[in-house]
């Protein structure tokens, strides 16, 4: 009796059938997100808006919910947007089960609590923002595990504890926004090492610490640095590199010494201020407007923005004369730098 080496065709049309339903079910896929998502909302205590409680329904594509946004390879969410929405709730785990997302942004609300370790499956993330609402605890040191990251918020928080080291596991970085918050220790030394860097944003923490000389040797791209009430003692020279620079704050930071006058070299710079430190000597021609409380001297520079500077710009520093103060300067002061006003000069500061 001779039998049969193949399967009947309707046999082998049903295992494929099998398999597929099997794959379907094990695998993730939108209805996955949507179950993540739903976890989501049922952690939010406060929507007064009832924006999420009646667009969020199983009753429609999951892609269609507002502040969700689909892929057109993978149909699955690759962006959530629920920024500014007033919304009060904690992360779930499940959130980090949305494996295919790119951007998640909840800036502006009062989310709270830690954040769950589940969310490291999201190694697709570029863009995270979870800027101005409450969380709390220590900053997880797997964010280092976010290594296509580009654009890191977590500004105006309730973050406690040191920055994490694996921050510089982060090549990819642009821009690191963590001000405002309860930080306390050094900076860590492997976040200047990251070239990719555009802006730091570390200001109104708790940290301290002298900035190693060469610290900014590897940042060709800074275009903002905003070190305010960092207390770290002194100017590295290897900032005057960061030819790009635009944007500098250093107020109240325990700065002693003179303005370096290789801050000069910061051609692009259009904002420094260093208020309330302990610096002196004269201002150089470059410098912003806001130097108050220092122990600077001498005649103020003219011209260019100076022109724009009003009297609280230099207040607490005796020794400087000339205007816009009415502290004249006497006939062995140095006469004043000049600066000539370009017709096209859009470098004032307003």
């Amino acid at each position: 009796m001779a039998t049969a080496d193949f399967l009947p065709p309707f046999m082998f049309l049903l295992l494929i059938s099998i398999f597929r339903t099997t794959l379907s079910t094990n695998s993730p896929n939108i209805t996955t997100d949507q179950s993540a998502l739903l976890a989501l909302k049922s952690h939010i205590t406060h929507d007064p808006h009832n924006l999420l409680a009646t667009n969020w329904s199983t009753s429609t594509s999951v892609c269609s919910w507002i502040g969700v946004t689909c892929g057109s390879r993978h149909h699955r969410v690759i962006a959530l947007d629920l920024s500014s929405m007033d919304l009060t709730g904690t992360i779930p785990s499940q959130l980090g089960n949305l494996s295919f997302l790119v951007s998640l942004n909840i800036r502006q609300n009062s989310f709270h609590g830690s954040l769950p370790t589940e969310l490291t499956n999201l190694h697709r993330l570029k863009h995270l923002d979870f800027g101005n609402n409450s969380f709390g605890g220590e900053i997880p040191t797997w964010f280092g595990y976010f290594t296509k990251l580009e654009r890191l918020y977590l500004f105006m928080n309730n973050f406690t504890g040191v920055i994490p080291s694996t921050f510089g596991n982060l090549s990819k970085l642009e821009t690191l926004s963590m001000h405002d918050n309860n930080l306390k220790g050094y900076v860590p030394s492997s976040i200047f090492n990251i070239s990719s860097l555009e802006q730091i944003l570390l200001g109104d923490n708790n940290l301290f610490g002298h900035l190693s000389s060469n610290m900014f040797d590897y940042l060709p791209r800074l275009y903002q640095l905003d070190l305010r009430r960092c207390q770290l003692g002194r100017i590295p020279m290897s900032l005057f590199k960061c030819k790009n620079l635009n944007i500098l704050d250093l107020v109240d930071n325990h700065l002693e010494g003179t303005v370096p006058l290789e801050i000069s070299n910061l051609t692009s710079l259009k904002y420094f201020s260093i208020g309330r430190n302990n610096l002196s000597g004269k201002i150089p021609s470059i410098i912003g407007n806001k130097c108050s409380y220092n122990d600077l001297k001498g005649p103020i520079p003219q011209g260019k923005q100076f022109d724009t500077f009003t009297n609280d710009s230099y207040i607490g520093n005796l020794g400087l004369c000339g205007l816009p103060l009415s502290k004249g300067c006497d006939n062995d002061a140095e006469t004043p730098t000049k600066l000539d006003r370009d017709d096209d000069d859009d470098d004032e500061i307003n």
